[in-house]
This record gives C-alpha cells, structure tokens and sequence, in this order.
C-alpha cells in the first residue's frame, strides 16, 4: 500500500544521511583516537560552549572531510570509523582561531578540509611500509602553510593572528589554581581552545570511550604540568594548557590505544608524554622566528619514534 510504502522508503533514504552524520561525529572523536560516536558529540558540544565560531569551523572542517572521503571513493571502513574528518575539524579551528571570522575563513575551511583528505591518504600511503599512521600530520601541514602564507594574500589576511606563545618569561611557580585550571586546559587546548569548562566536558566525552582512556588522558595532563613545572616553564603557560596538551595525545595514543594495557607500556607512554612537552618548548622556539605554530607536531614525533621502536623493545607490545 502507498500508506506504507512512502514512509520505508523514505526511511531508506534517509539511512546514508545518518551515517555520514555518525562518522562526521566519530571525525571530531578521532582527534583524540576514539571513534564512538557519543564521544566525538560530546567533545563537538564542548566546542560549541568555547563559542559559536569555533563550533561551527570544527562542524565544517569534519563534514566536508568526511565528504570528500565519500566522494573520492575512499575506504568506507575507515570513514565510517571517523577517520578522515578529524584533520579537516582541527584545521577549520585553526583557521578560525589564527585569521578570525569571515567569509574567506569559511572558503580556506573548505580547501583544506579537502586538502587534509587527500594529503590523509597520501600519507598512509608512505608510512604503510613504516607501520605508523599518519595522526595530525595532514592538520599541522595544511594548517600551518595557510596561515603562515596569509599576510601576503589581502583578502586573507585581516590582522594579526594570535601570538606564538613563547617559552621563555614569567614566573614558575604553581599555585592550586594553575593546577586545575592547567589540568583542564590540557585537554582543551587539543582543539586549541584554552577554557578549562571546555576541557572539562571533553573529559567526560573521553570518559565514555573507557576507563583506560580517560585515566590516560588525565595521567598525560598531570605529566605534562609537572614535566614543565620540574623544566622552569613559565607558570602562565602551564595554566593555559600550552605545555600539557602534547602530553594527553601522547599518553592516550601510546598508552590507551597502540599498545596493550601492560605495566610497561603504561610507564612508556607517561614517559612519552614527558618528552613531549620538552619538545613542545623546543618545536615552538624553532617556529617562532618565522611565524609559525607548533600545533600537534610534538605529539606526532614523539608517538612515531616510541611506535618505531617497540618492534626492537621486547618489553612493549602493540596493542591487539
């Protein structure tokens, strides 16, 4: 009958739309390598309570990033799985964050959420010999050549974007507030947002994707603060994430996600995450002269060294 025909068909149309939704969801999970979808909502709402701008790139980057995908015929696993929005979330954030809100940011977050697709599968390509993933290394390069060519492009660039962080000055002492606000912002500043009620309700997102994965994400933010605390980082910076953000990655990847719930393991990756904030420090002093942003790079080198060398420490095994 039409009665009930119209309506199961209507169903049936509409099942592509939610699943690409679903992974559009899972994307902005995938920034901190979960892929349930209850995760990536509750980290994209977090977002939205940093402000109305940074939602909406975030939204954008993750959709037309896992469009593309769909698009270009890429591997529907994967993409069902989140795994070619998450780059296009952090470069639309980035692009909101360093050049502001107008309608030429719209269209960069739309080249470069395409950009990160395809430099996404380019390389996995190179690095399927290696064993590694690529992580947020299509983020930080299409992020960081944009906003770097900015100031020569007029309908681009409208100003100075936010300051290159520096790692020198100011005091170094911890106060109980710089500790719970930095705690926090570790894992707000992931997204590149320094709101500790954001990092807060990300927090809760992780904590839906496992015990194992929160305890990691707070673990690393705990060694991040103190590993830049011990090194003399300045307090400010410590209390706005910058020093510890590097470290969550590190400690949730490593620790929660690549290798197995092992002793060993767990002391590997806390002990990545404290290198990552050394080379935090030491990324952003080497970009500053020029302008650019260390973004996620410090949790990129460290994860792919600590990765490659587990095939030759018998001690640490992958996980699965």
């Amino acid at each position: 009958m039409p009665s009930v025909e119209i309506p199961t068909r209507r169903k049936r149309a509409e099942k592509p739309f939610l699943s690409y939704l679903v992974a559009s969801a899972r994307g902005v999970g995938q920034v901190d390598l979960q892929p349930g979808a209850w995760t990536g909502a509750v980290i994209l709402l977090a977002l939205w309570t940093a402000g109305w701008e940074i939602g909406v790139f975030a939204t954008l980057g993750t959709l037309v990033s896992t469009m593309t995908a769909l698009a270009l015929g890429s591997d529907r696993s994967g993409v069902r799985q989140g795994l070619q929005g998450y780059c296009g979330c952090l470069t639309g954030i980035a692009l909101v964050t360093y050049l502001g809100h107008h309608v030429a940011t719209y269209v960069l977050a739309v080249v470069g959420a395409v950009v990160c697709t395809i430099l996404m599968a380019a390389l996995s390509t190179v690095l399927a010999p290696t064993g590694l993933t690529a992580l947020t290394a299509p983020f930080c390069l299409v992020s960081g050549v944009m906003v770097l060519g900015a100031p020569d492009f007029g309908r681009i660039w409208h100003g100075a974007p936010a300051a290159v962080s520096s790692t020198t000055g100011g005091g170094t002492g911890l106060s109980w507030d710089d500790l719970w606000h930095g705690f926090f912002c570790n894992v707000a500043q992931v997204f590149l947002v320094d709101k500790w009620q954001v990092g807060l309700i990300m927090l809760v997102g992780l904590a839906l994707a496992g015990a194992r994965v929160v305890l990691f994400a707070g673990a690393g933010s705990i060694v991040g603060m103190f590993a830049a605390w011990a090194l003399g980082a300045p307090t400010r910076l410590i209390a706005n994430g910058i020093y510890g953000y590097n470290a969550v990655l590190v400690a949730v990847a490593v620790g929660a996600v690549l290798l197995a719930p092992t002793p060993w393991n767990a002391a590997y990756a806390l002990f990545g995450a404290a290198a990552s904030t050394g080379l935090t420090a030491s990324l952003t002093s080497l970009f500053k002269p020029f302008g650019g942003h260390t973004f996620t790079w410090p949790f990129i080198l460290t994860a792919w060294v600590l990765m490659a060398a587990v095939p030759r420490l018998p001690r640490f095994r992958p996980s699965g």
